[in-house]
């Protein structure tokens, strides 16, 4: 028996005996199947040619990669808070070495997770941490590639995980798609890419499929804006390494819904 992996995109899927015929996340028009075919790997090959990077961003907030780079590539987030440690978004792997790590920095209460690409191994994670709750928006359930009894499937348009961070459906991206608010400080956003940090750092963007260059209509733009509306927020943490604003976050999001209803022609209302 195996645990297969799609090499493409990373996610899990059940063990058997060979990988199945296709990936799901991948034929979807939001991601692709290679030129070359769908390729598949395996949980002990990942665990044997990679390990997880930690990066401190401060002292309450560290990112998390695979290296070399594995399948998307996104980073996952471990957020320090009184109430509890969240793991934001997932990687396709985890290892003693930082299962460890985490424990020593007061344990891990719950995961959450912008959309389906970064579903990846999510139950190993929960796993490895006493089964601890997945939180995933019941909008994207169908998504699910390998079922688990720890996962959450919220509802509606905010979900609080504790006192100091709350899950936002912004939708666009995906129909579930969300982001996490956390109040500390002037507060931070995590987009993964539901919106993505540019190359300027000032801005973000909002696309149906971002390898695929499919773009989201003028609808599905503005409620992303609106749906963040109601939070503070000076820093925005998007989906890949280096890919961070630092400040004036609100203002940053409120442009760039502006800048792309204009580059579309579409009314700003």
């Amino acid at each position: 028996m195996i645990q297969p992996i799609c090499a493409t995109c990373g996610t899990q899927y059940p063990e058997a005996t060979i990988p199945p015929v296709c990936c799901p996340i991948c034929e979807d028009e939001r991601q692709y199947v290679p030129a070359t075919g769908q390729a598949w790997t395996t949980v002990e090959n990942i665990e044997q040619s990679h390990h997880i990077v930690r990066t401190e961003i401060s002292s309450t907030l560290h990112a998390l990669t695979i290296e070399p780079k594995f399948a998307i590539g996104q980073r996952g987030f471990l957020i320090k808070t009184p109430f509890g440690n969240v793991l934001w978004d997932c990687l396709a792997m985890v290892d003693d070495t930082t299962i460890d790590w985490i424990k020593g920095n007061g344990e891990l209460s719950a995961i959450a997770i912008s959309h389906p690409h970064y579903y990846t191994a999510m139950g190993a994670w929960s796993d490895a941490f006493d089964n601890i709750p997945i939180y995933l928006h019941t909008d994207d359930a169908k998504w699910v590639q390998k079922p688990h009894s720890s996962i959450r499937h919220w509802s509606g348009e905010t979900e609080i995980l504790n006192l100091d961070l709350t899950l936002i459906r912004c939708g666009g991206h995906f129909k579930g798609g969300t982001v996490l608010h956390w109040k500390q400080d002037k507060g931070t956003l995590f987009t993964g890419d539901i919106m993505q940090v540019v190359a300027d750092l000032q801005h973000v963007s909002f696309m149906r499929s971002y390898p695929n260059y499919i773009p989201l209509p003028a609808t599905a733009v503005r409620r992303i804006g609106k749906s963040v509306e109601g939070f503070e927020f000076e820093t925005i943490h998007g989906a890949f390494p280096g890919l961070t604003i630092a400040r004036d976050g609100n203002k940053a999001v409120e442009k760039s819904v502006s800048r792309y209803l204009l580059a579309i022609d579409a009314p700003k209302k």
